[in-house]
């Protein structure tokens, strides 16, 4: 009976192994995989988002760069430090940066829906300020104290930004992206350093924009666009102006109040094989907080300010293939942040020797404002206008020399410069008075970079910048200057003169 039972039992479990051995054999239907396809709608590099009809595309790039003789990238030193000319100055500033940009489309019954974000995470060397004692603190490149867990070895520190971050659907463009006003090139004709004036700027900003089409590359947009903080420049209550400040270029309290009204901007481009033509027009409301330290002191009216632009992109030039020359004109009131763009100096304080007996050193000083006014009194508006342009010669596919050059011209009226003359007299005693008093000035750039691309999105560069500024106080005039601890310049007679600087970009730059 035992071996019965064995025999039985074992042939049972040999039906069960064998049984469970051919169901695993059976065929199980497999869980379908979404595969990454290529997206040849709108151009190379695009895949579509497996499961989606929506097509992406990532890019970016890596860049590392070393300025010779400036303490901010990417500009000449004409201020603080930098314009101080002495050990505090930077012999060079070093920066890396990482750029991500995440593009995606998908196509709709009301056109296309796309998004773009672009961010940058970058590492940049800072400088050195005097304490006024005999030491020193340590400030990263845009001017702000380092923070408290940079110790040593850690000085320098990294920073995270956002370009561009939009959408666009049906004509429309939404977030954050590059102003209508200005010209595709921005700031940039055929330059890389971003201090030139002479149109609007490259950095974008919040808006809200429709853009109609006309066909043939003609085209018109109309702008809702944030004006804090890259379309302000200053609001000078004079009233408030210290020795301190002028002596910084700075010639009052800035007197911003809060938002009021965003900056209203029209755009005509005319965009063809041959080039570029673009007209833009923008109104800019300035709004000032009060005359004192309360709401009852009183502030002045808002006054609206104004700038137009003129642009031109001339493409594929008789001098070589590719060759291009790009140029602006534009004249604001009101509104100068349309001239001298964002990543441009709004004060100049530059440092240089002199001949003058009893003179210490010699100053350029100079101060760009929207409007100026007193307790008081209500806004004036200041003028500008200036152009850029640029020019870009290909030796060969691998070989190119860029020439460019900016001037801008800033021009207060009469009773502005009665304020400022007031305060500049009666703080830095200005030795001509009133009647040699003009803070009125012109700063120029010029250069010329040479790129190398041995492989293609691989680009060396090294390109050299000389600026200029031309104050217009009476020749000879001298201002008694307080100490200024954070640049280590004594309390004395400075010359009033005209002053230049002299700076290298050196950039590796990858792109992907």
């Amino acid at each position: 009976m035992r071996l019965k039972k064995s025999i039985l039992l074992g042939s049972a479990t040999g039906l069960i192994v064998a049984g469970g051995a051919q169901a695993a054999d059976l065929p199980v239907k497999a869980k379908a995989i979404d595969y990454v396809k290529v997206c040849s709608l709108y151009g190379p590099g695009f895949y579509y988002i497996p499961g989606t009809d929506t097509c992406i595309k990532l890019g970016g790039y890596v860049r590392a760069e070393l300025n010779v003789h400036s303490n901010g990238n990417v500009d000449v030193p004409n201020s603080g430090a930098g314009g101080a000319q002495n050990r505090f100055s930077n012999a060079y500033s070093w920066r890396s940066r990482e750029d991500l940009t995440i593009d995606t489309r998908t196509a709709t019954e009301y056109g296309v829906v796309r998004t773009y974000f672009d961010s940058v995470f970058t590492w940049t060397s800072g400088g050195y300020s005097g304490a006024g004692n005999g030491s020193t603190i340590y400030q990263s490149l845009g001017g702000t104290a380092a923070p408290a867990n940079a110790g040593a070895g850690n000085v320098a520190y990294g920073t995270v930004g956002v370009y561009y971050a939009f959408i666009q659907f049906a004509g429309f463009t939404i977030g954050k992206a590059q102003s209508q006003f200005s010209a595709p090139w921005a700031n940039y004709p055929a330059n890389a350093m971003d201090g030139l004036p002479g149109g609007g700027g490259w950095d974008p900003v919040n808006q809200f924009t429709y853009t109609a089409g006309f066909g043939q590359g003609v085209s018109l947009s109309l702008s809702a666009q944030d004006q804090v903080a890259l379309y302000t420049s200053n609001l000078w209550n004079v009233s408030a102006a210290s020795a301190a400040g002028i002596a910084a270029g700075a010639y009052g309290g800035n007197d911003i109040a809060g938002t009021a009204a965003p900056d209203l901007v029209a755009m005509l481009r005319v965009d063809q094989s041959w080039g570029l033509f673009q007209a833009s027009f923008a109104a800019h409301d300035n709004h000032a907080a009060y005359y004192g330290g309360t709401e009852l002191t009183g502030h002045p009216d808002d006054k609206w300010g104004w700038a137009g632009q003129l642009s031109l992109s001339i493409k594929n030039i008789p001098t070589g293939p590719g060759d291009t020359i790009n140029m602006s004109a534009v004249y604001t009131n009101g509104a100068s942040r349309y001239n001298f763009q964002d990543y441009a100096s709004s004060t100049y304080a530059m440092y240089g020797g002199t001949g003058l007996a009893g003179a210490y050193q010699s100053v350029g000083i100079a101060g760009l404002s929207d409007a100026v006014f007193v307790t008081g009194s209500g806004m004036q508006l200041t003028t500008t206008y200036g152009f850029q342009g640029g020019y870009t010669h290909n030796w060969n596919p691998y070989w190119n020399t860029t020439l460019f050059g900016a001037w801008a011209a800033v021009r207060y009226n009469g009773t502005a410069k009665n304020y400022i003359c007031g305060a500049v007299v009666a703080n830095l005693a200005l030795s001509s008075g009133v009647a040699g008093c003009n803070p009125d000035f012109n700063y120029s750039v010029v250069g010329t970079a040479t790129r190398w691309t041995p492989v293609k999105n691989l680009t060396f560069s090294a390109e050299l910048d000389y600026a200029m500024l031309d104050q217009k106080y009476a020749g000879g005039s001298t201002v008694i200057l307080p100490l200024q601890a954070g640049t280590a310049k004594p309390g004395g007679v400075y010359e009033l003169r005209n002053q230049s600087a002299v700076s290298l970009l050196l950039r590796a730059q990858r792109n992907w």
